[in-house]
Order: C-alpha cells, then structure tokens, then sequence
C-alpha cells in the first residue's frame, strides 16, 4: 500500500529511518500466569501492522504494553527512542508519541464531542484554547462529524462515539496510533463507518498497530499481520501471503474459522 507520510518531532537519538516502535523479548506476567511469553518485532513509520488471534492469546495485553497502560514483566519497549519499559519513564512524553483508542469509548457523558477532544490538549498540555478548539472542530469534521460538536455522547451511536474517541487521540497530534479491538462493541452497520476512519488514517501515513478481528480489514489496510496464539508469535507476514499460505497449523486452523 501506497501512502503519505506523516510529520513527527523525533525523540533525541531518533531517526526515521529505525523502527518508530521495537519490541525486543517481552514477557508480561500476571502473578504465576504468563501472557507473554517472549514478543518480538520492528514497526517501521507509516507502516500498519494487524495482530490478530484467539481470544486470551495476549493481543491487547501487548498493545497496551506498548502505551505504559500495562508494565512488562521483563524485556524491552522503545517508541521513538522512548524506553517505554524505563521505570523513569516520562509518561506523559509517551501520550504525545502515542494514541490509543479502546473497545469501549470512554467518553465523559456529561461533554459534548467538541469538549471531549478538547480535554486532553487543553487540560494535560496546557494549550491555547482557541487554538485547540479550531484543532478540535477540524478533526471532528476529518471523521466526519461535522455538525455534531454540541451532541452529547448519549446522543451518538455507538459509531460515532467510537469516532469521537478517534479524534480525541488525535488531538494529542501522535505519531502512533494503538487501535484494541475498536468495532468490537459495534453494531454491525456501524462498524463500517469506524473502518473508513482508521483506513483514511492508514492512507495518511499515520503508523497504526491494530489489534483486530476484522480479517477483511486486516488483509486490505495491513502492511504486516502477526497471529499470536498462547503469548507468542506463532506466525507472520504481508497479507497476501498470509492469508493465502499460511504455515502452521495453529494458523490455518484459526483463520478457517475466521474466515
């Protein structure tokens, strides 16, 4: 897939032609339970990668190791020359790197959509309001909300709210961007709506890791698809090759009930 290329602030010892995100050997423990047993790979800027598999085979725990939101038992995490995984970590360096958005919208109900976007910049940053409002309406018009700055969340449907999250990650302007299993709590006519956002994201250049069950999706805007089964890589590759021949059993025999 052809795409744009998307501005970023590099981190000190940073360069665009390394990895923007690397995960070398994480292990992620929850007691005496490892969820991750070993996880390795590059994500170059721009690129979209898909991480798909079983339920309970570590999908969001490792996407969410990738924000801080979980800390790793052992291994290393760098976004940007960031060291996700330093207990020095700067947190709130990361957040400008990285946005997530979730299975469940986590809009406040009591904001509108325009005050839902606007909350993170104006209130975590410290910018200029105006300023962040014009940012605010423009990208609620990208995802195509316009006219839809004063709804209430009780208002939207469950698309457009997940739309509302979209924009709200983006006001943070990342360089990444972590999708978990967003069109998972959707309606099936609305999950549609929320796929062209992340594709047109996709299509801008923006690096995105998806964590999805949508196979469709994943094959048509993914440069790299990761299975992972167990808290391992069991097997990846570009789409076309992936989907068409896949090597391990335990893919194969996952994609014939997907598929």
């Amino acid at each position: 897939m052809t795409r744009a290329t998307t501005a970023g602030t590099p981190s000190a010892g940073w360069t665009p032609d390394q990895p923007i995100v690397r995960l070398v050997d994480v292990h992620k423990a929850f007691g005496t339970f490892e969820v991750l047993k070993g996880i390795s790979f590059d994500v170059r800027k721009g690129e979209v990668i898909c991480i798909i598999g079983p339920s309970g085979s570590g999908k969001s725990t490792l996407i969410r190791c990738v924000n801080a939101l979980v800390p790793v038992t052992a291994g290393t995490i760098q976004v940007e020359g960031i060291t996700v995984t330093d207990p020095r970590l700067d947190k709130l360096a990361l957040r400008r790197k990285v946005g997530m958005v979730f299975q469940q919208y986590n809009l406040f109900p009591h904001k509108t959509a325009l005050q839902n976007v606007m909350m993170a910049p104006l209130h975590v940053l410290g910018q200029d309001r105006r300023e962040v409002e014009a940012r605010a309406r423009a990208l609620l018009a990208k995802v195509r909300l316009a006219g839809k700055e004063g709804a209430y969340p009780g208002e939207l449907s469950g698309g457009q709210q997940q739309r509302v999250a979209i924009a709200r990650s983006l006001a943070m302007r990342p360089d990444v961007m972590l999708f978990d299993e967003v069109t998972a709590a959707l309606d099936p006519e609305t999950v549609k709506e929320v796929l062209v956002t992340i594709r047109e994201l996709a299509e801008e250049g923006m690096t995105c890791m998806l964590v999805t069950h949508e196979m469709n999706f994943a094959r048509d805007v993914a440069d790299h698809i990761y299975f992972t089964d167990r808290g391992v890589i069991v097997e990846h590759g570009p789409p076309a090759t992936f989907f068409a021949s896949a090597q391990d059993a335990r893919t194969r025999r996952f994609l014939s009930q997907v598929l």
